[in-house]
This record gives structure tokens, sequence and C-alpha cells, in this order.
């Protein structure tokens, strides 16, 4: 059987996709593309006329919302909650919560410190979008408050995969400090996985490539 196909770029929002991968052990064929792809892979739209990563190619069916993509990943498997366990609809908010709220600041963070040419950048806009962003992320230290290790049921799931990436996207962009103490703990464990360090191997040694 083919594999599905995840068209990816080094630590994008696509980089949930691959963690989610290799966390379940699953079979794709990844293809790493240089970022963003609107200016450098003009022949990615025929894949995906968004232009955007992820791009997941299943069967004919593309999809390309990463956290989506991810419940789509861990199916059936213990990263899933599922609808008969108590915390089925918090984790389903959590993986919403996960670009709509979560994502979104650092995007905007992104175009004015690291796509936009120097003289469009905007300080002012960083550091507004880096307070909405702390402002939201006081909700993972909210969750996290009464000592629990992971997110939701108790257990690791795709919900900390797709909030564990923004957090550390933002880490990234100079924004750790906004993260509260828990969140950090949290984030340390996330992202010692071995599944993640793997993901985070598998893209820089992949060649970048259609």
């Amino acid at each position: 059987m083919t594999p599905p196909i995840l068209y990816h770029c080094p630590d994008a929002r696509s980089l949930r996709c691959l963690w989610a991968v290799e966390e379940v052990g699953a079979d794709v064929d990844l293809r790493v593309l240089p970022f963003p792809p609107r200016a450098f892979v003009p022949e990615y739209r025929a894949v995906n006329p968004l232009m955007t990563v992820p791009g997941w190619v299943e069967g004919g069916r593309l999809m390309t919302e990463s956290a989506a993509i991810c419940e789509r990943i861990v199916e059936g498997s213990a990263l899933e909650v599922r609808r008969d366990e108590a915390d089925y609809w918090d984790y389903r908010n959590w993986l919403h919560r996960s670009d709509a709220t979560l994502t979104f600041p650092l995007a905007i963070m992104i175009r004015y410190t690291r796509v936009e040419p120097a003289e469009r950048r905007l300080a002012q806009a960083v550091d507004d979008y880096k307070a909405f962003f702390g402002g939201r992320a006081k909700s993972i230290e909210a969750a996290l408050a009464d000592g629990r290790e992971w997110l939701v049921a108790g257990r690791f799931t795709a919900a900390d995969i797709a909030i564990g990436y923004a957090a550390f996207l933002a880490t990234t962009l100079g924004a750790a400090d906004v993260l509260g103490e828990a969140t950090a703990d949290w984030l340390h464990r996330c992202t010692a996985r071995p599944a993640f360090l793997r993901a985070r191997e598998r893209q820089r040694t992949d060649a970048p490539q259609l």
C-alpha cells in the first residue's frame, strides 16, 4: 500500500504531523520543502492551492490543517482520546485551540521577524502579538496547575502534540518568557520525547524535495 505523503517545512506547524507520525510509528513519504513554499516552490500549488504546510495526501484526498491531520494519524492509538472517555471534549477543544488561539499570534510574529523584508518588519506588531500569545498561553498553565503531567486523559495524547508545538514555536521566537513554570516543565517533557527528537532529526536529514 502506498504510504501517505506529508509535505513539510522544518519546524513549521507541519512538525505536529511529523511528530505524531514518529509517535505512532506510521509509514509516511516525507517531502521537505523550503519555507515559505509559496516563495520557493511554485509547483507545490498543484498539490496544495493554499501553498501552506502541512499538506497530507492520502488516497487522493488532501488535508491541510495540522491538528486535523494529527487526529487522522493517531486514530486508533493511545494518543487518541475516544468519544467514550471523560476528557473527549476537552481533548477536541485543545486540538482546535492549538491553531486558532495559540499558533495564530505566533504566525504574525514569524511574518514580521522572518518573512517580510527588513524595511517592512514591525517590532510593535511582534511585541503586541507576543503579549497576545502570552495571555492565551495562561490556559495551558491553568490546565497543568494541579500537577498533572499531561493535558488530558492522564496520558500523553495528540493534544500535547498540538499544543506542545505551539509552545515550542514560541520558544524559537523569543517568547519562552511568557510561559508559566508548569508549562515550561511540561514542554520539556514533550520535547524530550524520543519521537519529537526523531522528527526534528528527520526533517534535517531529508533533502528538500517536492
